[in-house]
């Protein structure tokens, strides 16, 4: 009897510790792939930059104004996605709008100021890309703050 209790016991002690090094291991491969995405955002950010401006153009917002310029600034935060596990780029940007000719923005005088924003990238299915969303008068701090139900900030490190 007391030799079926120990086999029990390590069968069960043996799956814990199998189980601890899996969830080790698993974490050490996500915090990896999560660095190289950011490393592969760095190098492809013009790339991106161009990607973000054409996208963002098509979706006709805002209405009455097309995107005349569009550039990225230095300040940026990486988040997770709580809802998909995906990772998010969240990265300063400077945008100018032009009026379209006819539409209810032009004469207006602010349409030619600089807005400042924030742009959201996506790291999905190994790869980035935009739906060219747009956080408006929100830093990246800001922005990951304001959406904190939704949003975790990552390390970089």
């Amino acid at each position: 009897m007391m030799h079926v209790v120990l086999t029990v016991a390590s069968g069960f002690l043996l799956a814990l510790v199998a189980g601890w090094i899996w969830r080790r291991w698993r974490i050490a491969q996500l915090e990896a792939k999560r660095r190289l995405a950011i490393l592969v955002f760095e190098e492809l950010e013009q790339e991106l930059q161009q990607e973000f401006l054409a996208v963002a153009a098509a979706t006709g917002m805002p209405r009455g104004l097309r995107w005349k310029d569009f550039n990225l600034n230095e300040a940026r935060l990486f988040a997770r996605d709580l809802a998909t596990g995906e990772l998010i780029a969240l990265v300063s940007a400077t945008i100018s709008f032009e009026a379209i000719a006819g539409g209810d923005m032009e004469g207006v005088e602010a349409v030619g100021n600089l807005r400042f924003a924030t742009a959201v990238f996506v790291h999905r299915h190994g790869q980035w890309t935009t739906d060219g969303r747009v956080i408006f008068n929100l830093e990246p701090s800001q922005a990951c703050e304001h959406y904190r139900d939704a949003l975790v900030p990552v390390s970089v490190s």
